[in-house]
C-alpha cells in the first residue's frame, strides 16, 4: 500500500471538513485513539457522519453532546478491519484536543490520529490489529520520524480528559508486530 498526497491507498476514502494546514508540516507522533457512536455500538453510520460534520444529533439522545462538534481523525479502523481516511497525512486532522507530549503542546500539529472503533472495555478484534499494524507500518516507511517509540494512546497525551485507547488495548500484542 502506498500514499499520494497523503492519501493512502488502503483506506476508504471519506472525506472531512474538520482540518487545516500543519504549521510545519511535521509528521512525528502516532496517537491511537477509540470511538463508537452511540457508545459500545458498533457498525453504524455515524463515525463517518460525525467527521463529515453531518451527524444529525436527534437520531440518538446520546448525540446531543455532540452538536457543532468539529472533529476529525486521520484513520479509523473497524472492528471489521476496514480503513477509513477523513484527512490527508499532510494536513492536520482535529483529533488531540487539548494536549502535551513531552514539552510540546498542540499535539495535531505534528501527529496522525487513528481511531479504532470500540471502547476503553471491550477487546479489539483480530481484524483490527491486523490492519492497524499494516497501517502503522506503512506510516513509518512514509514518514521516517514515526516510530515504534513514537506511538500513545489518547490517554498519553491528555491524561486529565481522556482513557483511549483504554485496558483492552493490547499494546504489547500490537507493538510487537513492528519489529
Amino acid at each position: 500500500m502506498s500514499f499520494e498526497f497523503g492519501w493512502y491507498s488502503g483506506a476508504r476514502r471519506c472525506e472531512s471538513p474538520h482540518f487545516n494546514h500543519r504549521p510545519l508540516g511535521e509528521i512525528s507522533l502516532l496517537v491511537i485513539h477509540n470511538i463508537s457512536l452511540p457508545a459500545g455500538c458498533f457498525g453504524l453510520p455515524y463515525i463517518d457522519q460525525l467527521f463529515k460534520g453531518c451527524l444529525d444529533t436527534k437520531a440518538d439522545d446520546s448525540f446531543a453532546d455532540l452538536a457543532q462538534l468539529q472533529v476529525s481523525a486521520h484513520f479509523l479502523i473497524r472492528r471489521d478491519g476496514e480503513c477509513v481516511q477523513y484527512v490527508s497525512c499532510s494536513d492536520r486532522a482535529w483529533h488531540a484536543g487539548v494536549s502535551r507530549y513531552g514539552d510540546r503542546e498542540n499535539c495535531n500539529d505534528f501527529s496522525i490520529g487513528i481511531e479504532l472503533e470500540g471502547t476503553d472495555t471491550e477487546a479489539y478484534t483480530a481484524a483490527q490489529y491486523q490492519k492497524l499494524t499494516e497501517l502503522t507500518l506503512a506510516l513509518m516507511l512514509e514518514y521516517p520520524s514515526l516510530s515504534a517509540e513514537r506511538i500513545v494512546g489518547h490517554c498519553d497525551i491528555a491524561p486529565m480528559r481522556k482513557t483511549d485507547p483504554g485496558q483492552s488495548f493490547d499494546w504489547e500484542r500490537y507493538l510487537k508486530t513492528l519489529c
